[in-house]
């Protein structure tokens, strides 16, 4: 592994050398302490796999083209006195370093091989055959930097018959049968109003890096670590697999329910919201029917097992006993009550909400780092906590190109130190 050395990430616009004392500071006791990351990856799914990774520790550099990636486009922005701040990029790209390159330039192509000759990991998402037509080929990198692990994020997979099929997260949530679950059985298929399958791909990419970097400290060679979209979004459907090869089962959309599992669902509160309530397993509905005043629930075998509980007409019944019960409560007392009876259950939160909850607070959920032109950005916190190395925010989304020639000076002074005798 390559010793990680100090962030440089500037705090003002232009590249300037000030930087705060949380940007200075180096990642001494991260758990992806020396592990050096080159990202040539747009959008979502490869930026977040690489964020993943910059937040425990690992010196990400992220190349991108001299107008930016895309994500600074995307989003909300902030208008300052040093023009409008991108608050997506602000997170998705904290804890890197950004170096503006042109692929399409020899000399910058020539500058990027030099930064992944020096790496452990390399993360792109481009479409298969890209890398390849631009000289940046896994082939030719290993050749020369046989420990390198390459991340490879793209919509299908780099073989198969849709390989060169541009694919984004909600087209591939259409083709991985996620969007065919999503909403209300009686309008068309829903859209997640998030990136879901982009972030699940960024999760899974990382963990195939790390398990790449734990296979090559036995090894010593790299792999090649391929992620696609549609893949990723397949995963979910992981127990629909068996029983439609075995019973021919095709489920389609339950809206707010869970197939085959009640009471789990949406029921209506006092004043037109909704408080989720799941109550799977059998000592849990227990308590929810003697919560209710009805015990003889128990005794209904339509109601008597999990098993007869899932099966729709029975959960059709005992939805429509639960949200004549529920309707007659205000949400935040209803919730109360069910969560001291132990019965899992919550309003649906609005981001509102979030910011006023005492959970994300005590978790650190909702961090407020530092930013040049606006003072601070609230982020969402760094996920999983690990006990004795946690991951943390060391600083925030740098500028477009802010680090290009320190990085560059770093690069000449390692190669200059390899070239002595």
């Amino acid at each position: 592994m390559t010793p990680n050395p100090e962030d440089r990430d500037p705090s003002s616009r232009g590249g300037a050398a000030a930087s705060t004392a949380s940007e200075r500071n180096p990642t001494r006791g991260s758990a992806l302490q020396g592990l050096k990351v080159i990202e040539i990856a747009s959008t979502i799914a490869g930026p977040a796999c690489a964020r993943l990774l910059g937040d425990f520790g690992a010196d990400v550099i992220k190349i991108e083209p001299p107008e930016g990636d895309p994500v600074r486009q995307m989003g909300r922005h902030v208008p300052s006195e040093q023009g409008d701040v991108s608050l997506y990029a602000a997170s998705i790209l904290r804890n890197k370093r950004s170096v503006a390159l042109d692929l399409k330039d020899p000399q910058d192509r020539a500058l990027a091989r030099a930064l992944i000759l020096q790496a452990d990991i390399l993360v792109e998402n481009f479409r298969p055959g890209v890398m390849e037509r631009l000289g940046l080929d896994y082939e030719a990198l290993s050749a020369q930097n046989p420990g390198l692990i390459m991340v490879r994020i793209s919509g299908y997979g780099q073989h198969g018959p849709y390989a060169q099929r541009p694919g984004y997260g909600a087209i591939c949530e259409a083709l991985g049968g996620v969007r065919h679950l999503t909403g209300d059985p009686d309008r068309p298929p829903a859209r997640v109003a998030v990136a879901a399958t982009d972030y699940l791909s960024a999760t899974y990419a990382a963990f195939g890096a790390l398990a790449a970097v734990h296979e090559r400290s036995r090894s010593g060679r790299g792999q090649v670590v391929d992620v696609a979209l549609y893949e990723a979004a397949f995963t979910q459907l992981e127990p629909l697999v068996p029983a439609y090869e075995k019973l021919g089962v095709v489920p389609t959309r339950e809206g707010p329910n869970l197939p085959s599992m009640a009471p789990n669902s949406l029921y209506p509160v006092q004043g037109g919201g909704y408080v989720l309530i799941a109550a799977n397993s059998n000592r849990t509905f227990e308590r929810l029917v003697r919560l209710m005043g009805q015990p003889g629930l128990l005794d209904d075998p339509r109601f008597s097992t999990i098993r007869s509980r899932g099966e729709k007409p029975n959960m059709q019944a005992l939805d429509a006993l639960i949200a004549q019960w529920t309707a007659s409560f205000e949400g935040a007392a209803l919730e109360a009550l069910l969560q001291e009876a132990e019965v899992p259950a919550s309003r649906i939160y609005t981001i509102a909400d979030i910011f006023q909850d005492p959970q994300f607070a005590a978790r650190a959920m909702l961090q407020q780092v530092p930013h040049p032109a606006l003072g601070h950005t609230t982020q969402a916190g760094v996920v999983p906590r690990l006990s004795a190395t946690p991951g943390r925010i060391r600083h925030t989304g740098p500028e477009l190109g802010a680090h290009t020639q320190a990085v560059r000076d770093e690069l000449a002074a390692t190669l200059c130190a390899q070239e002595t005798p």
